[in-house]
């Protein structure tokens, strides 16, 4: 016999995601061990699905940790994933672990941010690159957008604005997509509202565009020499807490000899 669950809100979200990912109710089936006819009878609210089975929807419909919870709740059941702060004393070892790595990688800029991109914690390559910049940007907390898209802020010195401006937009888009935070959106609201400092394109600079096929760089100048810096950012694998799924590091290699040449001068 068939369980009714009138208006059930966890049908509503789990289709919202099965759309987002573009897949039918027969291709999430198959990836779940599940049939087309169950999955139809959960997002209808003809069925309700199992805290089992909602966690396994939420796997093979890739949602991040925080939204696996909020799947949860709407269904009736307790959250599966705890939310720790990162000052608590169960994570010492991980603040630990991420600031040696962020100071190994010295003397290359590196930094760790949250979902908000709040920066949490940076090392001296980072703090080199920040000459110049107003100070109630270096207010705590600083946010690595606001940072570096503001006019006061980093956006004046980087000689690929408006590329640069772009590729992050579209990353803050991305994760609003994905993250579905009203936080993120107002971030984006106010960054994407910054005037863009005029500037005229410079000889050699479409050169310089073009001497990098492989990705973007970040140029930026930093008394009186343009560096070229390519982002890699890396995230935690299989999370089980809230706030470690949402931590992301963020590392700057040297795109080119003279920009590592120029970095490991700076270090005593």
């Amino acid at each position: 016999m068939t369980t009714v669950v009138p208006e059930t809100k966890v049908g509503r979200l789990l289709r919202g995601w099965r759309e987002q990912r573009r897949l039918s109710q027969l291709e999430l089936a198959l990836r779940a061990d599940s049939s087309a006819r169950h999955i139809s009878f959960i997002e209808t609210g003809r069925s309700r699905p199992s805290e089992e089975m909602v966690l396994r929807l939420a796997e093979h419909l890739d949602v991040p940790v925080r939204e696996r919870n909020a799947l949860l709740l709407a269904a009736g059941y307790a959250p599966h994933y705890a939310q720790t702060p990162l000052d608590d004393p169960g994570m010492t070892s991980l603040r630990a672990g991420m600031e040696r790595l962020l100071q190994a990688y010295e003397p290359y800029p590196a930094l760790m941010v949250d979902a908000t991109y709040t920066v949490l914690a940076a090392n001296r390559g980072i703090a080199m690159l920040l000459d110049g910049v107003a100070g109630h940007l270096l207010t705590p907390p600083v946010n690595a957008m606001r940072l570096t898209l503001h006019p006061e802020g980093l956006a004046p010195r980087i000689r690929n604005l408006p590329q640069w401006r772009g590729h992050l937009l579209e990353q803050m888009e991305r994760q609003i997509a994905l993250l579905r935070s009203d936080a993120l959106r107002t971030l984006y609201e106010e960054v994407v509202a910054y005037p863009v400092p005029a500037r005229g394109e410079e000889p050699g600079d479409e050169d310089a565009q073009q001497a990098f096929p492989f990705a973007l760089p970040l140029r930026i100048e930093h008394a009186g020499t343009v560096l070229s810096l390519i982002s890699t950012i890396a995230t935690f694998n299989t999370p089980m807490d809230v706030t470690v799924s949402e931590l992301a590091i963020e590392t700057f290699l040297p795109a080119d000899p003279e920009t590592a040449k120029y970095l490991q001068s700076l270090t005593p």
